[in-house]
């Protein structure tokens, strides 16, 4: 029987999985450079969720809160994914990413982010928590300011015609 290949016997091998190109240098595994690294956090709210409301009753909140951060942290993690090697903790325009849940929304990962969070607090039964967003929200609002200018610096025109078709 043949062994597998290695990740870098795989690498320019035009497979899927966003491995053509092979690993980044000082990256761990295309796993970790394709977005995978952000499913630990909703995995672990999710953990949290049901291991601090164990023993409880299914109230109406926590059934809604379930519901909303399932989809939320799904779709969350699915933005990373999308948007690749343009993630950064920065401001920055390495290329306009416009398709999938790009196409519709221009930031994704603050609306799904902020709806996974939301369903979170609400699956703990601690609705006080949503509190925290009378912050966040105008963090992220600056935030995704700062990130449009940046685009429409380096896009120009194309920046704004896909700003014009797209909300959030």
């Amino acid at each position: 029987m043949k062994p597998l290949p290695r990740m870098d016997e795989v690498a320019g091998s035009g497979r899927p999985w966003g491995l053509e190109r092979g690993p980044a240098p000082g990256r761990l595994c295309w796993m970790q450079k394709s977005g995978f690294r952000f499913v630990a956090l909703p995995a672990v709210l999710l953990v949290a969720a049901f291991v601090l409301t164990q023993g409880r009753p299914w109230t109406p909140m926590r059934i809604a809160g379930v519901a909303v951060m399932l989809p939320g942290f799904v779709l969350w993690g699915i933005a990373h994914v999308q948007l690749g090697d343009s993630f950064s903790v920065r401001a920055q325009a390495r290329r306009l990413v416009t398709t999938g849940l790009y196409s519709r929304f221009r930031n994704p990962i603050y609306v799904f982010g902020g709806l996974g969070m939301a369903g979170f607090c609400l699956a703990i039964e601690r609705p006080y928590y949503l509190l925290a967003f009378a912050v966040l929200i105008p963090l992220q609002m600056v935030r995704s300011g700062r990130e449009a200018h940046v685009l429409e610096e380096k896009f120009g025109d194309q920046y704004r015609e896909y700003r014009a078709k797209t909300w959030l």
